[in-house]
């Protein structure tokens, strides 16, 4: 590869990518916006991107967009760089280059003589646009989430249902208040969501084979962990509706503890000129997004069994 200012750069480690579907990236970011102001933190690695995004020790998202995802991806680092960015700067930015992008990539470099992330894209009218972002230092490293725990027998309850359905059933549970308890039942197979504050909403997924609306259900214990509305509201609330349309399905896990950790996977659709390049896989490519939501108490809504 052959980088300019290596000097500048050899400690913070050096990125060159070209991206085709710029809407992708801005959907997935979108995804994770749940105040006006936030910042996000970005990891370069060979692995790709992730961008995290934290509200105190409550509540985390993460976006990860891999290297597959890019026509071209050059990466050199002795350490794996991290620098902060403003969330909606960021995709305001990338969402004045969509239109530009038509036959052409995007450019994305980090970093610039004053640490910033580049952008840059060439129209097929040879129309030169740049974009510069500054970046911030970070403060603190994020806090590492996992729903992978010591548990007395079996594995995490978790399930897995179209995303649509699940963000219609936290968007109906708003009207009752304050939080949202979470139930997975073996027996009967359901899932139960119920709001409770200045009144009562119960919504039952009962799981059966024979439906589409269950991907996938694992439980092999009753699990219950109340979580705050406004907690559980932002893992769908943004989501963009070319999401929802694909319905590629949102996995719901409750580890140890009560941490809940949702995934969404997201299509990132080639764009008509992707087949004249040598990308590792064709067609339909799929990144993902997760949060992970403390529970609001310390103890389960009900004790589990021994």
């Amino acid at each position: 590869m052959n980088w300019d200012n290596d000097s500048e750069t050899e400690d913070v480690g050096r990125l060159r990518c070209l991206l085709d579907n710029v809407q992708g990236l801005v959907d997935a970011l979108t995804s994770v916006r749940w105040k006006k102001q936030q910042d996000a933190l970005c990891e370069i690695s060979e692995h790709g991107l992730v961008f995290t995004v934290e509200e105190w020790s409550c509540l985390q998202a993460r976006v990860y967009f891999r290297k597959e995802l890019f026509r071209t991806y050059e990466y050199e680092a002795r350490v794996r760089p991290r620098f902060g960015v403003s969330l909606n700067l960021l995709v305001d930015c990338l969402n004045t280059f969509i239109s530009s992008t038509g036959s052409t990539a995007l450019e994305l470099r980090y970093p610039g003589l004053d640490m910033q992330l580049m952008l840059k894209l060439i129209d097929a009218n040879n129309i030169c646009h740049n974009g510069e972002i500054r970046t911030l230092v970070p403060s603190s490293v994020p806090r590492d989430f996992s729903v992978d725990g010591n548990f007395d027998s079996g594995s995490p309850a978790c399930f897995a249902v179209k995303s649509s359905s699940l963000k219609e059933a936290i968007d109906d549970l708003e009207w009752p208040g304050s939080s949202i308890s979470v139930r997975i039942c073996p027996d009967p197979q359901q899932v139960i969501f119920k709001g409770e504050g200045h009144g009562d909403l119960q919504i039952v997924f009962p799981y059966s084979v024979h439906a589409d609306l269950f991907i996938a259900f694992q439980c092999d214990r009753e699990v219950s962990y109340k979580y705050k509305y406004k907690h559980m509201r932002a893992t769908t609330a943004n989501i963009p509706s070319s999401i929802l349309k694909d319905n590629r399905g949102s996995k719901l896990t409750i580890g140890a503890g009560g941490i809940l950790k949702v995934q969404h996977l997201i299509s990132v659709r080639q764009s008509p000129m992707d087949h004249n390049h040598n990308y590792q896989t064709q067609g339909v490519r799929v990144s993902y997004i997760e949060f992970f939501v403390m529970p609001d108490e310390d103890e389960p809504d009900s004790p589990r069994p021994g």
